[in-house]
C-alpha cells in the first residue's frame, strides 16, 4: 500500500514537475517578449516626418548602423574571449583566467614585433590602449550624438504656435481619402495653417519682434542644420580623446596602403598582438610577469572604425551640402515669392500683372519665411499635389482676406487701404 502511495506521489510530482516546467518556459518566453517591447522599432527610431532624407540618413540610418555595432561588438565581448594571452608554463588554469581578465580590465600596451620592449614603465604606461573595453559604449555614444539634433528639433519646433508633427502627418494622410474626404481635410489644414499665420502678426508689438516674426521655425530649423554638420565632422575628431589615437587621419592611411598594393599591416590604431604588464604578490614577495595578449576584438573593432571614419565623411558631405542649399533657399527672398508663385500658376490663379504683385504679398507678408517652411517640409513628407490644393486654399482665404478679385484687377471696397497702397507702388 504504500508503495502504491509512493508511485501515486512520484506520480503526481512528475505531473506537478511538468506543468510547472512549462508554465516556467512560459514565463521565460513571456519576460523576453517583455524586454523585446523595450526595444525600439525602426519606425520609432525615425521619429516624425517632419525633417527631409538628409536628415534621416544622420538620425536614422546612422544611428541604426552604430546601434547594430554596438550589439555585435557587445556580443562579441560577451559570450567570446575577447583576449588571450601566452602564460608562463608554471601558470594552472585558474591562474591564466586571472591573467586574461586582469589583462583585459587593466589596459594592455602595443608594441611593434620587431622593437624592443621599453625598459621604461612610464613609457609602457603611454603605450597604454585604454579604448577596446569601452568600444561599445563609445558606439552607442555617438547614436546618441547623431540622434540629439533631431530631438532637438521635436523639441522646440512647438514653440512656434504649431503641432508641426501633427500637421505633417495630417496633410501625409490626406493623399489615402476619397476626393470628398480630401477636400475636406485641405480646407482643414489651410483653415488651421491661416489661424497660425495670423497669430504669428499683431499690432503694436516692438520692432524686435515684428522683425523676427514669422522666422522662429526657420532660424531653429538652420540651427538644427548646423548641429547635424558639427555632430559628424566633429566626431571625426572626437573619437581622437576617444582612441587616444589621431583617428582623424586613419581613412587617409588605408588609401596609402590601397594605392601601394600592400597588405593591410597590423595598425597600431588596433593592434592585434599586444604586450601586459601585471605583478603577482606572494607573501612578501612581488613579481611582475610582462605577457603577450592576443586581442581578437580589435580584428572586428578595425573594420568598424575605418568603415566609420568613411561613413563619416559621407554624412559630413551630405550634411554640409544640404545646410548650404537650405541657407540658399531660405535666405534668398526671391526663392520664397518663386515657390509661392510655381504652386499658383500649377493652379492657374495667376491671370495678369496685378495678382503676380499679389503673389509676392501673399509670400512676403502672409506666408512669411515659417509659412514657406512648412510647406517645403509638407511637400518633402507628402506629395507636391498636397501642397498644391494647399496653396491653392490658402491664396483664396488671402484674397478672401482682403477683399481682392484678382481675376479682374478690381479693387473691392472691402480692400484694406495699407494693402491697397502696397500693391500700388
Amino acid at each position: 500500500m504504500s508503495f502504491v502511495r509512493t508511485h501515486s506521489n512520484v506520480s503526481l510530482y512528475k505531473d506537478f514537475m511538468s506543468i510547472y516546467t512549462k508554465e516556467a518556459h512560459r514565463d521565460i518566453f513571456d519576460d523576453m517578449l517583455e524586454l523585446l517591447t523595450f526595444v525600439p522599432s525602426f519606425s520609432k527610431l525615425r521619429g516624425k516626418p517632419n525633417d527631409d532624407w538628409i536628415d534621416r540618413m544622420s538620425h536614422v540610418y546612422t544611428t541604426s548602423i552604430l546601434i547594430i555595432f554596438t550589439v555585435a561588438v557587445s556580443s562579441g565581448q560577451i559570450f567570446k574571449h575577447p583576449i588571450q594571452c601566452w602564460v608562463p608554463a608554471q601558470f594552472e588554469e585558474s591562474m591564466e583566467r586571472y591573467t586574461e581578465y586582469h589583462c583585459w580590465i587593466k589596459n594592455t600596451f602595443y608594441v611593434p614585433m620587431l622593437e624592443e620592449i621599453p625598459e621604461n614603465i612610464s613609457e609602457r604606461q603611454d603605450a597604454e590602449i585604454t579604448y577596446y573595453q569601452w568600444v561599445p559604449l563609445i558606439l552607442i555614444f555617438m547614436a546618441f550624438l547623431f540622434k540629439l539634433p533631431n530631438v532637438v528639433w521635436r523639441i522646440f519646433n512647438g514653440g512656434s504656435g504649431m503641432n508641426l508633427d501633427q500637421m505633417v502627418l495630417f496633410a501625409e494622410q490626406t493623399q489615402l481619402g476619397s476626393p470628398k474626404d480630401r477636400e475636406k481635410s485641405i480646407k482643414t489644414l489651410a483653415h488651421f495653417m491661416d489661424k497660425w499665420l495670423d497669430s504669428n502678426v499683431e499690432k503694436n508689438l516692438n520692432f524686435i519682434y515684428r522683425t523676427l516674426a514669422g522666422m522662429y521655425l526657420i532660424i531653429l530649423f538652420l540651427f538644427v542644420k548646423v548641429l547635424y554638420v558639427s555632430n559628424a565632422f566633429g566626431q571625426l575628431f572626437l573619437l581622437n580623446a576617444f582612441l587616444s589615437t589621431n583617428y582623424s587621419f586613419y581613412g587617409f592611411d588605408f588609401f596609402d596602403n590601397w594605392k601601394s598594393n600592400r597588405p593591410w599591416r597590423d595598425s597600431p590604431r588596433f593592434p592585434r598582438v599586444t604586450l601586459c604588464d601585471f605583478q603577482i604578490r606572494q607573501l612578501q614577495n612581488v613579481q611582475r610577469f610582462t605577457i603577450q595578449c592576443v586581442l581578437p576584438i580589435n580584428l572586428f573593432n578595425e573594420k568598424i572604425f575605418i568603415f566609420l571614419w568613411f561613413w563619416l565623411i559621407f554624412i559630413t558631405f551630405l550634411a554640409a551640402c544640404n545646410l548650404l542649399m537650405w541657407i540658399y533657399l531660405i535666405l534668398l527672398n526671391t526663392n520664397k515669392i518663386r515657390y509661392c508663385k510655381k504652386y499658383l500658376k500649377m493652379n492657374h490663379e495667376l491671370y495678369n500683372k496685378f495678382d503676380k504683385v499679389l503673389c509676392r504679398k501673399f509670400a512676403e507678408n502672409y506666408m512669411r519665411d515659417d509659412g514657406v517652411l512648412v510647406l517645403r517640409v509638407i511637400s518633402n513628407n507628402s506629395s507636391d499635389m498636397v501642397v498644391t490644393d494647399l496653396v491653392k486654399e490658402l491664396w483664396s482665404t488671402f484674397k478672401n482676406k482682403y477683399g481682392q478679385n484678382t481675376k479682374t484687377g478690381e479693387d473691392v471696397a472691402l480692400l484694406n487701404p495699407d494693402v491697397k497702397a502696397n500693391l500700388e507702388r
